[in-house]
């Protein structure tokens, strides 16, 4: 824990990491045409779940990808998946959005 702490604490310090945070194990599901279906979770069968993001701001996925592989987990069998934000919401969703961003979940 220690050295995951140090590894966040030092890519907040250099301006890389904007905020990150664990998610609790407590789970719903929203779904059906007007929300009316929720299941509690968490869900034994889920074969991958988010445990929680970092989220950057650098130059571009290569960049996030080298700050991903630095990552102290990866040693215990994390998988880590970087993304990038979208600029643009393919659904007409808008919302805020800081050029050069990306995400790395950890699972």
């Amino acid at each position: 824990m220690l050295r995951w702490n140090r590894w966040f604490d030092d890519l907040v310090a250099s301006g890389k990491a904007v905020e990150g945070q664990p998610l609790e194990l407590e789970t719903r599901l929203v779904s059906g045409p007007r929300g009316e279906r929720v299941t509690d979770g968490p869900f034994a069968e889920s074969k991958e779940a988010v445990g929680g993001y970092v989220k950057l701001l650098v130059r571009d996925l290569e960049e996030a990808t080298e700050i991903a592989r630095r990552h102290p987990g990866l040693e215990h069998g994390l998988i880590i998946e970087v993304r990038r934000f979208m600029e643009v919401c393919h659904l007409g969703v808008t919302g805020t959005y800081r050029s050069k961003a990306s995400v790395v979940s950890a699972s």
